[in-house]
């Protein structure tokens, strides 16, 4: 037995073949469309490409308008879905509802005259196309710590998201190393966006595949319609835009797109693990673009934000981690938030999983394994938890300006480890350890030196503060 959906379009297609007769025009752009599905006196047809439906739109959109209310009546209304491509990924899965069908060629379609390349529209009887916006939907605002070190590139974020397009973040750069938080950034944006505007369509894009998009389009002859498609997007987001580095055509190609919709007033949000003036192999009409709207960094995390990420997880997961294992992990992993996150998730399938208890000797072992397979990576704050944690002292009287002198031993000691375990300069210790200057950084690592020299039983404390550090 049929389905309804498919006998409703075989009346339409009836009608299409008695205006047009069996000719070019009907083959071209009637034979290919597929029904899909009939809810509501609304008629899903599934269509090759964005370009595909735009043509229909553009030259038989009368003939699509009375059609479909003759066969559903008054109230008839027409919407169109785009099929999966996989070698063309462009083409993306609609949000139709319907089983995605895949493709191993793409239609070639007419291309359009160069003097005009329509935008998307809504009119009378016919609704816009849906796409999949690629958003990983875990990478909200919600869950999306704020604080020092990102507090501006989240604050444009989210005002982004409010008036895409309208604000004097266009484009937004976002640059930092890895592991800080510019992928969730941008789905938080994404996903703000489609929420505050469900009428945009929003699309979140690596530029790896940006490039095999393009590669897959020269190819296949399709060039076209890949700019076309990029062109007809509200809010654009590209990710790591520093792996279009010597790839020359496919600047030029994103260069197209990054003009029409900067133009349109469309919204575009960049990310990249340099900024702008230190990108290399980029050509330097891209980079000046990339300067028009804000470029924001985010830095690393201090351990207070460390910490509260981490509890923030931990509570979506409604699990109990102790306070002491907690604070480990944020003190031992300073630089990746991506690699702190591994190491937590480590633990909770140990706990969820495998019903372990939660300790410090787990949490240890999860480290060693995951993130210091080689060299522990030890962090200034990390040393300064342990001096505090030996001395019985929150670590907030190391950068206080205090005379007594356990808490001046114990800021020595945290700049003398802070020398011997890390790469960081002097003036950088000394500003981590109260606002000190390098000066006071050496006249503190030479005390320290000589009372390792002249006492025992404090260079007892030195060595077992040192094991601890390094374990």
């Amino acid at each position: 037995m049929e389905h309804k959906h498919t006998l409703i379009w075989e009346d339409c297609l009836r009608i299409f073949r008695d205006n047009l007769g069996d000719s070019a025009h009907y083959r071209t752009w009637f034979a290919p469309i597929k029904p899909v599905k009939l809810e509501d006196h609304t008629l899903t047809i599934q269509v090759p490409s964005p370009f595909f439906c735009e043509w229909l739109e553009e030259h038989y959109v009368d003939l699509l308008r009375s059609t479909i209310r003759r066969v559903l009546g008054p109230e008839g209304r027409l919407e169109y879905s785009v099929v999966m491509d996989t070698t063309n990924p462009y083409t993306v899965t609609a949000q139709s509802g319907y089983k995605q069908e895949t493709r191993n060629q793409p239609t070639a379609m007419p291309v359009p005259p160069k003097d005009h390349l329509p935008d998307p529209f809504i009119i009378p009887g016919l609704k816009k196309i849906k796409i999949n916006s690629q958003l990983n939907e875990n990478y909200s605002f919600d869950n999306f710590i704020e604080g020092d070190c990102n507090r501006l590139a989240r604050s444009a974020g989210y005002a982004i998201a409010e008036n895409p397009g309208k604000t004097a973040f266009n484009p937004l750069f976002l640059h930092s190393p890895i592991g800080l938080g510019k992928t969730h950034l941008m789905n938080a944006i994404g996903l703000q966006t489609k929420m505050n505007h469900p009428d945009l369509t929003v699309l979140y894009v690596s530029a790896e595949l940006f490039t095999q998009q393009f590669i897959d389009a020269c190819r296949n002859n399709t060039t076209n319609d890949f700019t076309h498609f990029y062109q007809l997007i509200d809010v654009l987001l590209i990710d790591d835009i520093h792996k279009l580095a010597k790839k020359d055509k496919t600047q030029d190609a994103f260069f197209q797109i990054f003009n029409h919709l900067h133009q349109s007033g469309k919204q575009l949000v960049i990310s990249s693990d340099k900024p702008p003036v230190e990108l290399l192999g980029i050509e330097q009409r891209l980079l000046s673009r990339f300067k028009w709207g804000l470029a924001a960094d985010l830095q690393v995390p201090d351990v207070e934000t460390r910490i509260a990420i981490l509890k923030k997880k931990i509570h979506a997961n409604g699990v109990e981690m102790p306070q002491d294992v907690i604070e480990y992990i944020a003190y031992s992993i300073s630089t990746n938030v991506r690699e702190m996150e591994g190491v937590l998730n480590s633990l909770l399938a140990q706990s969820i999983l495998n019903k372990k208890t939660i300790t410090m000797e787990l949490a240890r072992k999860m480290i060693d394994q995951i993130v210091h397979n080689s060299v522990k990576e030890i962090s200034i704050d990390y040393i300064q938890k342990v001096i505090c944690d030996h001395f019985e002292l929150p670590v907030e009287k190391i950068h206080s300006n205090t005379r007594r002198r356990e808490i001046v031993i114990a800021r020595q000691l945290a700049m003398f480890f802070a020398k011997k375990h890390t790469k960081a300069s002097l003036a950088s210790i000394g500003t981590q350890c109260g606002k000190r200057d390098h000066a006071t950084v050496l006249h503190a690592c030479k005390t320290i030196n000589n009372l390792i020299e002249t006492d025992k039983s404090f260079k007892s404390m030195v060595d077992e503060l040192d094991k601890k550090i390094k374990s």
